[in-house]
């Protein structure tokens, strides 16, 4: 625990220190956000914020291969290369992007070759978690790795509207799926407790913590596109090497953790954004419009909206995010009793609805 409690640190640090850095190339440069319809921030605000996340999850990758207690992860290379090589495309993509504001499907393309980057080191979703169906190899696991990096890429992008919430719910994602992995590892092998993506996670969330102070409202500098593609990025990778991980420990998947974690925990750290991406496509296709196209209907809009502040919308979603998570890995214990754990898990979640809710309410009474 504490190699890991180390290379959150380490990137904490330098997500902490660089972000103001990129903050002034960003003013120099003249890289911000414009102000636009459906935007509610009210001065133009650099977006570099990202590329201080990247580099310090790849100082973070580069110093782990340092680390002893974490030789289990890196003896294959290849992953942990896909991963860098990936990280560095999604800078390259990420910084075009908030320069010149690419066409949708440019970014499409980008967001595929990464992608395609992630099966080629190795990492392919190799097969389904629930029931475990061995999918064939080849083109089917590489298409299917694909689709998950893309769609959680753009989930995470989509969620990315108020000031500090993706770095937020992405922190928070990151701490219950490193608490999942890093229990998985101490249960499947008593002797090495590293594991690939529990690291993964540890830089995530370290970055994601550095970065949140300079972006929280009244939000300095934004991740732009390349903080939103590297969370979706670690998350969809941790999320496909951890059901590997699972998947090959069948004398311990059924009776010490339970077979639908793999792809229930993914999820529902991710599940407000997968949420807000559907309901945009569904959106935007009903009024003939492109999904890609931009829209103030979005979950955080509609709080902001309904009456509530940015800093009081986002706790309200950070409280979403770890009910939801934090709820799901609380499974993964033998010692909680199943049925005190949803009954209090339902009524946390009850309270969340009516404070969400509480602004129509309020209205509706007042009529």
């Amino acid at each position: 625990m504490r190699m890991y409690l180390l290379l959150m640190g380490l990137t904490f640090a330098t997500s902490y220190l660089l972000t103001p850095l990129m903050r002034r190339i960003g003013l120099k440069v003249l890289v911000e956000a414009p102000l636009r319809d459906r935007d509610v921030h009210e001065r133009p605000i650099p977006k570099l914020g990202g590329v201080a996340m990247v580099a310090a999850i790849l100082l973070g990758l580069g110093a782990a291969t340092q680390i002893d207690f974490l030789s289990g992860s890196f003896r294959d290379p290849g992953p942990a290369l896909g991963v860098a090589t990936a990280a560095v495309l999604v800078l390259v993509l990420g910084v075009a992007d908030d320069v010149w504001d690419l066409r949708w499907y440019y970014k499409l393309a980008g967001q595929t070759a990464i992608g395609l980057v992630v099966a080629g080191s190795g990492i392919r979703l190799e097969a389904m978690p629930v029931g475990w169906i061995r999918l064939p190899d080849g083109p089917m696991q590489t298409a299917l790795t694909v689709l998950l990096v893309v769609l959680t890429m753009n989930a995470i992008n989509f969620v990315d509207g108020l000031d500090g919430l993706a770095a937020g719910m992405a922190g928070i994602g990151a701490a219950a799926f490193f608490v999942y992995c890093y229990t998985l590892s101490r249960t499947i092998n008593q002797f090495d407790h590293s594991n690939f993506s529990a690291m993964l996670m540890a830089l995530l969330l370290g970055a994601c913590l550095g970065f949140l102070p300079h972006n929280f409202h009244p939000a300095k500098i934004f991740m732009g596109e390349s903080g939103a593609l590297i969370i979706g990025l670690l998350m969809s990778v941790a999320a496909i090497a951890v059901t590997a991980d699972v998947g090959a420990q069948e004398g311990y998947r059924f009776r010490n953790v339970p077979a639908y974690m793999p792809i229930l925990l993914p999820v529902a750290v991710i599940m407000l954004p997968l949420l807000d991406l559907a309901l945009a496509v569904i959106r935007r296709t009903a009024r003939g419009r492109s999904p890609f196209s931009a829209d103030r209907g979005h979950l955080h809009h509609k709080l902001v909206d309904g009456g509530y502040t940015q800093r009081q919308a986002v706790c309200l979603l950070y409280l979403w995010s770890a009910l939801i998570a934090f709820g799901s890995v609380s499974f993964i214990f033998k010692q909680l009793h199943t049925g005190i754990l949803l009954t209090v898990w339902g009524l946390l979640l009850l309270g969340a609805a009516y404070l969400t809710l509480h602004p129509w309410i309020r209205r509706t009474r007042s009529r």
